[in-house]
């Protein structure tokens, strides 16, 4: 053969490769493409393994969600009919090549799976497979699923390229996932595209910065910091979306022109250039700006900028943000990198989306805490500072004529006011007070009786069904007990009886009932619903916490009962767990 020839045929080949890799990448850009297109986890799910089937060419797929203890919770499949997947005996367990892939995290190719030392062989009715290529679904450095591809058709088995290209794909499917997680958690994927093995890798390294942090600011500083990088642009800008005032405002600047390309820090829909990109959610380029400046700043323009791109951060069903970036010079833009920005905003918008999520769900779980904080706080502390005036009150009232009696209310009195003090600075320091354990409510429920009757002078009768302890686990138990002292404290405050009956006990139909029933002077219920204020709403909610109800009954002169039944199905906890090995 010629030198000539060679040439030719080594162009030809080289040309061919080429191809391959640019029809790999439509591909997957359209996979990642169709991952946003869909809220749901379970459409999330079925759409990564169709992408990975196809973009593979393996005849068979699945995908796996792990449990925390190395299980599997969701496992689905495509390639199988109907008849082949009702043959096969058991679903898998986590064990073999599966529990392998938990275990260490990473990707596993192999000709021949019998191969590994991890296979433990197929269940009865499984068909045949012998190639095999499995990629894990990491986020935040956990793995949160496992792609499984077998049989690749054509080939003896799955190629180093297959891998990158799905390793690709596991990328983008981990913040698809999570986004479908976090956006149905508190309302209720991510793709990106490269077009040559060089941007394979940029794009992976983008990926996996995406899926690392949750920090909004410090997200947008890395990833508009790799997009500069991938197109050598001289500055950079994001806008995001304020969804309150309708603008889009301007969340970073990188690179050179000073701090800012434009007169005003943020745009209406359909202003400028960004706020054009905005509305019609399409990449937008110029490399003439000194014929489009609109709102442009004059000393970019004088220091050589002339080329600009936009691209729009899209989230589902919206356009959360807009990329900019800037060149010095004139600068060709070509339809693939277009494309590949497209591509970027995607997967930077699910990724801004899913930061303000997280961000949100942080509030609302501070807004929880500070509640139940606040509820603790007027059950306990409140309470117990309350009980210690009643007592000093008490002992100013008989030191004169009873002084050994005054002094020991004193003394009782210290103790408390010691015991708060503790009761801060545990609060203080971890935010949550001591904790009532099912062992103790009893001894509990004595101690708030007896320091109850100290206090006040009324009598009080504590009966406790023993047979009623058995099922309670601890949380039920501090809840019980929290109830109890609220329902006494507003005995104090508001009934003037004399005599209290505090009981605990289980119900014919298995059912707990807790009754705190006083001969007080009594009210009516109907006609003074907010009589007992934030106590009675705080024994409401907590035993709405246990899928329990509570009810008072009183009326004027014939005392008040308050009664709480927690359905015994809620008091007491089982797990189940099956232990059958499959592939």
């Amino acid at each position: 053969m010629s030198h000539e020839q060679t040439t030719r045929t080594v162009v030809e080949e080289s040309t061919d490769e080429v191809a391959s890799i640019d029809s790999d990448l439509q591909a997957l850009h359209r996979a990642t493409l169709s991952l946003i297109s869909d809220l749901s986890l379970d459409g999330v799910l079925r759409r990564v393994i169709h992408a990975a089937r196809e973009l593979s060419n393996a005849k068979y797929a699945a995908l796996g969600i792990p449990t925390g203890d190395g299980e599997l919770s969701t496992f689905i499949t495509e390639g199988l009919s109907e008849e082949e997947h009702d043959r096969i005996s058991l679903q898998p367990q986590g064990h073999g090549l599966i529990g392998e892939m938990l275990r260490t995290g990473e990707s596993i190719r192999l000709a021949n799976i019998a191969d590994h030392p991890k296979s433990v062989g197929f269940p009865e009715g499984h068909p045949s497979m012998s190639s095999f290529l499995g990629v894990p679904i990491k986020a935040y450095g956990r793995s949160i699923g496992q792609i499984y591809l077998t049989e690749k058709i054509g080939e003896p088995e799955f190629t180093v390229e297959d891998q990158q290209l799905i390793e690709m794909l596991a990328a983008h499917a981990a913040a698809a996932i999570e986004n479908a997680r976090l956006y149905q958690k508190v309302l209720g994927s991510e793709h990106q595209l490269a077009e040559r093995n060089e941007e394979l890798g940029l794009m992976y390294s983008m990926a996996t910065a995406v899926s690392s942090s949750m920090d909004l600011d410090r997200l947008l500083e890395v990833i508009l910091g790799r997009v500069m990088n991938i197109f050598h642009a001289d500055a950079g800008e994001m806008f995001l979306l304020e969804e309150a005032e309708g603008v889009y405002r301007k969340a970073i600047h990188l690179g050179g022109a000073s701090d800012a390309f434009w007169e005003i820090d943020r745009f209406r829909i359909g202003e400028g250039v960004i706020g054009q990109v905005a509305l019609t959610g399409s990449p937008k380029w110029t490399n003439n700006l000194r014929e489009d400046d609109h709102f442009l700043r004059k000393a970019v323009v004088e220091s050589g900028y002339e080329t600009l791109v936009c691209a729009p951060l899209i989230a589902p069903g919206k356009v959360t943000g807009v990329l900019s970036l800037a060149f010095k010079g004139r600068r060709p833009v070509e339809d693939r990198e277009i494309g590949l920005l497209g591509a970027v905003g995607a997967g930077v918008g699910i990724a801004v989306e899913n930061a303000r999520l997280y961000r949100r769900a942080r509030r609302v779980a501070v807004l929880e805490e500070r509640e139940r904080i606040g509820m603790d706080l007027h059950d306990g502390i409140i309470q117990s500072i309350y009980a210690i005036g009643l007592g000093m009150e008490y002992a100013r009232l008989t030191f004169e004529d009873k002084v050994p009696e005054a002094a020991g209310r004193l003394e009782h009195a210290i103790d408390g006011l010691n015991k708060v003090i503790r009761d801060i600075r545990n609060y203080i320091l971890d935010l949550q007070p001591s904790r009532i354990r099912t062992d103790d409510l009893q001894e509990a429920l004595g101690r708030l009786v007896r320091e109850f009757k100290a206090n006040t002078l009324v009598e009080v009768e504590l009966k406790v069904d023993e047979d009623a302890l058995e099922y309670i686990q601890d949380q039920p138990a501090e809840v019980l007990f929290h109830i109890t002292q609220e329902a006494l404290a507003n005995t104090a405050k508001h009934a003037r009886a004399s005599r209290v009956l505090v009981s605990l006990r289980q119900s014919s139909d298995s059912d707990l009932t807790l009754q705190i029933i006083d001969n007080g002077h009594g009210f009516e219920v109907e006609s003074q619903p907010d009589l007992l204020g934030h106590g009675l709403s705080n024994m409401n909610e907590r035993a709405r916490q246990l899928g329990g109800e509570l009810e008072v009954v009183s009326s004027p002169g014939e005392g008040t009962t308050i009664t709480v039944r927690i359905p015994q199905e809620r008091l007491i906890s089982t797990t189940t767990r099956s232990t059958t090995q499959y592939e």
